[in-house]
């Protein structure tokens, strides 16, 4: 299913996502002057940070309202960087301009993997390099997001492609002369209580407010919330309040020669 990322409130997952928006961009260590692109850039969590580094910085989102919250970001904090409607099989980006090109959790719901990477790569410049994050699918949240998607209808098909493997995403961009390495991180969330976090994620989550009729077509609107608070609860970590954490992995591809 395409999802537009302008329904709900993505700003407040964006602010969670922040720290590995971190995390990404400082393995990737752009340079001053280092012309950067972000594939779905959302708000502008990495775009931004890549801009304080004083990189020259393009975000690309298909979702116009994010667009205009990270140009206003930009602008209100004098950073260097432009943004454009796009995805991650359509970059609006001139061929090996990028000398690094970053996704935070972006490219991964690309509907066609090899596209996206063909894509990336075209903009890449020689000896340029790719970073991208992307979630083990092992976590309270993935299993969370998979019951939402079952009970949504949207859980058949094939499975998704392994952002997370390192073997995977060699397969996909050693064809365009990429060598990967993949480093393994972790990321907290945090809340008043398991069902404060599921409610707060059904309200505002695009994913969850695209969904919304479909779950009410079901009659799965009413049990959803009580099977992602059971998952949420077991894994909690913090006995005074709630805290999750979702491991992910940090890809950096290079190119060759």
């Amino acid at each position: 299913m395409s999802v537009d990322w302008g329904l709900g409130r993505y700003e407040r997952t964006a602010a969670q996502l922040l720290p590995a928006a971190r995390a990404v961009i400082e393995r990737a260590a752009p340079a001053p002057g280092e012309q950067v692109v972000d594939v779905g850039c959302g708000t502008g969590n990495a775009a931004l940070l890549a801009a304080e580094r004083g990189a020259r910085v393009t975000g690309v989102d298909p979702a116009a309202r994010l667009l205009e919250v990270a140009a206003g970001r930009a602008a209100a904090q004098g950073l260097d960087a432009t943004f454009s409607r796009g995805d991650a099989a359509s970059l609006p980006v001139a061929d090996g301009t990028a000398g690094l090109t970053v996704s935070v959790f972006g490219a991964i719901f690309a509907p066609d993997p090899t596209a996206a990477a063909a894509e990336m790569a075209r903009v890449t410049a020689p000896g340029g390099r790719i970073a991208l994050s992307a979630w083990l699918p092992d976590g309270a949240v993935a299993r969370a997001v998979r019951a939402a998607r079952e009970a949504a209808g949207a859980a058949g098909g094939p499975p998704p492609f392994p952002w997370h493997e390192q073997e995977a995403l060699s397969a996909l961009f050693a064809p365009h002369g990429f060598d990967v390495t993949v480093e393994h991180a972790k990321i907290g969330f945090t809340a008043g209580s398991a069902r404060e976090l599921v409610e707060q994620e059904l309200a505002n989550h695009p994913i969850a407010v695209a969904t919304r009729p479909a779950l009410e077509r079901r009659g799965e609107a009413e049990a959803l919330p009580g099977r992602m608070v059971a998952i949420y609860e077991a894994a909690n970590e913090d006995p005074d309040a709630f805290r999750v954490t979702s491991r992910y992995v940090i890809a950096l591809a290079r190119r060759r020669g």
